[in-house]
């Protein structure tokens, strides 16, 4: 049976199509493939490239999943940028999978979401990217059917558009130290001590040792979040108050990490 304006009101009326991380394409219904991890699966469609392309398609290496993700426009990556900040994300795909169902018209309608989001909790999420203003009409059909069928089966759906400025620049300049190289297992294990205490950034980089050695793994810290600062009122600045994260509100164990750095 089908709902408002044609949605499914079941997940037997949805399909599903995506490609396994072995390249082997499997279709079936909603309702019998939504355990699939699809934070595993390979992406639905090859991303397109060519001459006079007005979007920037790319791959985002992702230190959540130690591995690259894609990517179709630089909104899209500034978000993929976000999703790899969030502590509560534990793993991501792009272009998961192909959803379709027969709309009110009896056309068969398809839509592929930008991305499969899996968090912490073993919850999933499906986001698609899309500034407000871009938003044509059957986009908004395409979404709704979406949200409805992620409800069907207890996942989320996220519509989001451009994010914060700050946050954002902020979240990109933290992203350049997000791979495991830039950790220093022992100037790490001094900047949480030095940070226990709220400290202005650059004065407790200096208690550390030589800021062009001690800054890196502060912000890689930071990325990380065993550190917590300000990234959404203010551009990251030597003046920043910084702080050992709260672990309870999905930061990191500092008194954990700070062991495991010292071993």
């Amino acid at each position: 049976m089908a709902g408002h304006e044609g949605v499914p009101e079941s997940a037997e009326g949805f399909e599903v199509e995506y490609v396994t991380g072995a390249g082997v394409r499997r279709r079936g219904t909603l309702s019998e493939l939504w355990p699939v991890r699809f934070e595993d699966v390979a992406p639905e469609r090859r991303f397109p490239s060519f001459r006079g392309q007005g979007n920037w398609c790319g791959w985002y290496w992702s230190a959540t999943c130690g591995d690259h993700v894609g990517y179709e426009s630089w909104l899209e990556r500034d978000r993929l940028v976000l999703l790899d900040f969030d502590p509560l994300v534990t793993g991501m795909a792009s272009q998961p999978f192909r959803l379709s169902w027969t709309g009110s018209a009896g056309k068969r309608i398809r839509h592929t979401p930008d991305f499969f989001v899996r968090r912490a909790d073993g919850t999933g999420v499906v986001v698609d990217v899309r500034p407000d203003d871009r938003i044509e009409p059957r986009d908004a059909v395409k979404f709704a059917a979406t949200a409805a069928a992620c409800s069907l089966v207890g996942w989320d759906f996220w519509r989001v558009g451009t994010p914060d400025a700050v946050l954002m620049a902020n979240a990109r300049w933290l992203a350049g130290y997000r791979h495991p190289r830039v950790h220093r297992p022992d100037v790490a294990a001094r900047l949480v001590e030095v940070f226990a205490e709220e400290t202005a950034l650059l004065a407790g980089v200096r208690r550390v040792g030589d800021p062009i050695v001690v800054l890196p793994v502060l912000y890689h810290l930071l990325w990380r979040r065993i550190l917590a600062v300000d990234l959404e009122t203010a551009l990251l600045a030597m003046g920043a108050t910084v702080c050992l994260a709260d672990a309870t509100a999905g930061g990191g164990d500092a008194d954990a990490f700070a062991t495991a750095a010292g071993g």
